[in-house]
């Protein structure tokens, strides 16, 4: 039986391996699209590769910043050229920072760096692909904020802000290009338990090399699904960039085990 994605290319920034990125390249080869894995580490993007050639997929890796305007462009064109279209955006890219802090309290250097990887990146994805997938015939995008954005209580007031912001250029970009066949939408996860958040937090009620300042051992009390994993995000990713969700635009799916509604 053919996949939920047979036929799409698709295209996932911070497609690494060990990420919500890299979970979702591997679901969508599963499902039988084709994926081009962008990534400016060259480990992690060549080994997610490497996974999706051992799962039988079909894939290319780009080595690409994406707070590059021109770089960004330019792995859109190699999709392009190696695919022949494109169908489906998934940015990944971004995280917060250990820095980050209360408004008061954090530098701004900071603020530059997550507001251009976070919100900068999701918005050079989107302006480049969204005209190739419209050529295309239309498709879908799927972009990563966070449960941070909706209930607006994280220490880390930058990436809320950052992760506020794709909330609101998603239904943005899906009130305009509804008309062309586009659906945008985007998840607000919770704490996925990727690479990045093992390395700076560790698991939750364990201590990680930078104080967890949102006690995550405390909060799975109360939210006993908060906590996940990237293969999580993966497959609400699979949903949205299917004919599954064909209905669905401009919205945005908490997936942050009920911290955004209670």
């Amino acid at each position: 039986m053919a996949g939920r994605l047979a036929g799409k290319v698709a295209l996932i920034t911070g497609g690494g391996l060990g990420g919500i990125g890299g979970a979702s390249a591997l679901a969508f080869v599963n499902e039988g699209a084709r994926v081009v894995i962008l990534d400016v580490d060259q480990a992690r993007g060549e080994a997610c590769l490497a996974h999706l050639r051992d799962a039988g997929g079909d894939g290319l890796f780009v080595r690409a910043d994406v707070t590059q305007d021109d770089q960004v462009l330019s792995a859109v064109q190699q999709t392009i050229q190696r695919f022949g279209a494109l169908h489906v955006l998934v940015c990944c890219a971004g995280g917060s920072i250990p820095a980050d802090d209360f408004i008061a309290d954090v530098d701004l250097a900071v603020f530059e760096h997550t507001m251009r990887l976070d919100l900068l990146g999701t918005m050079l994805a989107c302006r480049h692909a969204i005209p190739a997938i419209i050529r295309g015939g239309g498709g879908a995008v799927v972009n990563l904020s966070s449960g941070a954005a909706l209930r607006g209580s994280s220490p880390a007031h930058i990436y809320t802000a950052a992760k506020g912001g794709i909330v609101a250029l998603t239904r943005a970009l899906a009130a305009t290009y509804a008309r062309n066949n586009v659906r945008v939408n985007a998840i607000a996860a919770g704490r996925i338990l990727s690479r990045r958040i093992l390395e700076s937090f560790g698991p939750p009620g364990q201590p990680g090399p930078v104080p967890d300042r949102q006690d995550a051992a405390g909060r799975l009390k109360e939210y006993p699904f908060w906590v996940g994993q990237p293969e999580d995000i993966a497959n609400i990713a699979v949903f949205l960039a299917s004919d599954e969700s064909r209905m669905i635009t401009g919205a945005t799916i908490p997936a942050d085990g009920g911290r955004s509604a209670y």
